[in-house]
């Protein structure tokens, strides 16, 4: 399948996109392998204002994923992966996106994008860490050329998560 990927474009999430993520990922399809719920405006408030310091330190962040139109569709960037367990230390991608937008090569282009932006910033290598039940996601990981790296058990969940990798 080699069709255009869309137009997107990637932003420092601003405070006010706190309140557009909040309203994105208030849906079940979108949370399914994220909790299954979305988190109360107070978690986006904290984790946009967390992205702009990243970005301001680091180069990089979570950032805002916008459309065409120029509308917040959802997140994709990088992050350090700060929990005790899994890929510790090391720069994790990711992306989460509206429901509506699924399927139609979004988050492939800004992730490809989200690449970019890291190898710009000196990284020599990302994780993503992938629910095993999230084929979706997956497909992502694997266009963008990652390769299973491990396989884990969550801690909270005790679900199989796929930790894939690549060098940049």
């Amino acid at each position: 399948m080699n069709r255009a990927l869309p137009a997107v474009l990637l932003r420092v999430p601003t405070h006010e996109d706190a309140v557009a993520w909040h309203r994105i990922f208030d849906d079940p399809d979108v949370m399914e392998f994220h909790g299954g719920a979305s988190a109360e405006l107070s978690v986006y408030e904290e984790l946009t204002a967390r992205q702009r310091r990243h970005d301001a330190e680091r180069g990089f962040c979570l950032w805002s994923m916008l459309d065409e139109s120029g509308r917040v569709i959802g997140f994709t960037g990088a992050q350090p992966w700060e929990r005790d367990w899994g890929p510790t230390g090391e720069i994790e991608i990711g992306w989460r996106l509206a429901r509506e937008h699924w399927g139609k090569g979004y988050v492939t282009a800004a992730a490809l994008q989200t690449l970019q932006r890291v190898r710009e910033a000196g990284l020599k290598g990302v994780v993503a860490m992938v629910d095993a039940r999230n084929s979706r996601s997956i497909a992502v990981a694997q266009r963008l050329g990652m390769r299973l790296g491990e396989t884990l058990t969550t801690p909270a969940s005790r679900r199989e998560a796929h930790c894939y990798r690549l060098d940049l």
